[in-house]
């Protein structure tokens, strides 16, 4: 039986490159970062100074001054991206269909600045003090929740935790769930608000992040071989999921084709991966198989590409394990380094990047990749974005806990998938 083929009808997005589709992928094209001194709460008091923060965002502009108190900062990102992706999908809740229509949206940390909010007021001011609104601002499926609540979405509806993997994870299994007929279209994605001081406090002491506090700027550098740590970054994607034929039939505009799903664990270690790339290659192997593709079919990878030591080396072997030689032909960027890291929304947010570079016939750059790792040795973009055809786009996340998620996208074709 052939399967049923799901594909993207819309996308919103919010990140430290902009706050819609066009705007944070032309900057990411560019190679204009994102990142910057942190200037929505002081820093003073830690040794980490910078982020890559959203801009120009009231969440009273999309919540209403009452519901924003109301929600978490994870909760108002994603409500702000859910409504753009479906109002560029074009789709119409209506009582004949909101059972078809479900919501997959996930968070690595969920709302943790209402947790640090709330244990402040508690130590400071006693058990009264503590909001009674904590524990539903805090809760990992508030978003996902709260965008069907909005909009009247009764469809499949949870949230995905995989730490850096969430994204490619929610996107991943609601492309399953559309396959098997459990829905005709699915707002799927993640959304992250860990920029948070407690949060860069345990990044900090972890040596897990960037502590070049005098240039910003260049603190993500994937593949460097000066590269030392990654920076913490927040935003949210999401992308209108459907059912082909249920997109043709209402005559939706097509972004582009999910292909394939593929997922593992590393069963290792909970913060480091595999240095053997063996958990993240295999991820990478069941989605080439799960799109019935070889890897020479693959046009471009965007990688995980974190800018931590371990990541970037563990990544370079894995795409090798599972490519072969045909990784070297193969060219790779990795988006973080404009953007930071989103954690639990990296993948979503990635995953629009991968459409728009498929759409533009674009490969956007590493930036800062200005002394490449001798251990990083693959085509990593450095600097420059390349014009080049597409077909295929590969997107690889990886979490923290040894989660790996891939998917690949593909250009639309009436006729069958791009091979």
């Amino acid at each position: 039986m052939e399967r049923t083929r799901v594909v993207v009808t819309g996308m919103g997005i919010l990140c430290p490159t902009g706050n819609t589709v066009e705007e944070a992928w032309a900057n990411a094209a560019a190679g204009k970062t994102g990142i910057g001194t942190i200037q929505r709460f002081d820093t003073s008091h830690l040794e980490n100074h910078f982020g890559g923060e959203v801009k120009n965002f009231d969440p009273n502009e999309v919540l209403g001054r009452r519901e924003a108190r109301r929600t978490d900062r994870v909760t108002q990102l994603g409500m702000y991206a859910a409504q753009a992706a479906l109002e560029d999908s074009g789709l119409k809740i209506t009582d004949d269909n909101r059972y078809d229509v479900g919501c997959i949206m996930g968070s690595g940390i969920g709302g943790i600045g209402s947790i640090f909010d709330a244990v402040k007021s508690f130590l400071e001011r006693g058990a009264k003090a503590v909001s009674p609104l904590m524990v539903p601002m805090m809760l990992p499926d508030s978003p996902s929740s709260k965008v069907a609540m909005t909009w009247g979405l009764r469809g499949p509806n949870f949230a995905i935790s995989t730490a850096c993997a969430t994204g490619n994870n929610s996107i991943g299994e609601a492309t399953e769930i559309i396959r098997r007929g459990g829905a005709k279209a699915i707002l799927a994605g993640s959304t992250e608000a860990g920029l948070v001081e407690i949060a860069m406090a345990s990044f900090n002491n972890m040596t897990a992040i960037s502590r070049r506090n005098e240039a910003p700027e260049k603190a993500s550098r994937p593949f460097d071989i000066d590269r030392d740590g990654f920076v913490v970054a927040e935003g949210a994607a999401l992308l209108m999921l459907e059912d082909l034929d249920h997109a043709i039939a209402r005559g939706a505009k097509i972004y582009a084709e999910i292909l394939g799903y593929g997922q593992s664990c590393d069963a290792y270690h909970v913060t480091a991966p595999l240095e053997t790339g063996e958990g993240a290659a295999k991820a990478m192997e069941l989605a080439l198989e799960n799109a019935n593709l070889k890897p020479t079919d693959i046009s471009y990878i965007n990688a995980h590409g974190t800018s931590t030591p371990l990541n970037d080396k563990s990544e370079t072997v894995a795409i090798k394990r599972a490519l072969g030689e045909t990784a070297y032909e193969i060219p790779i960027s990795s988006t973080k380094s404009v953007t930071g890291h989103l954690m639990g929304a990296a993948g979503a947010v990635e995953a629009v990047f991968s459409i728009m570079a498929l759409r533009d016939n674009f490969v956007p750059p590493t930036v800062n990749l200005d002394n490449q790792d001798p251990e990083c040795d693959l085509n990593y973009t450095p600097n420059v974005g390349v014009k080049r055809e597409l077909k295929t786009v590969m997107s690889n996340s990886f979490g923290f806990g040894g989660h790996n998620a891939v998917i690949i996208f593909g250009k639309y074709e009436q006729n069958g998938h791009t091979t």
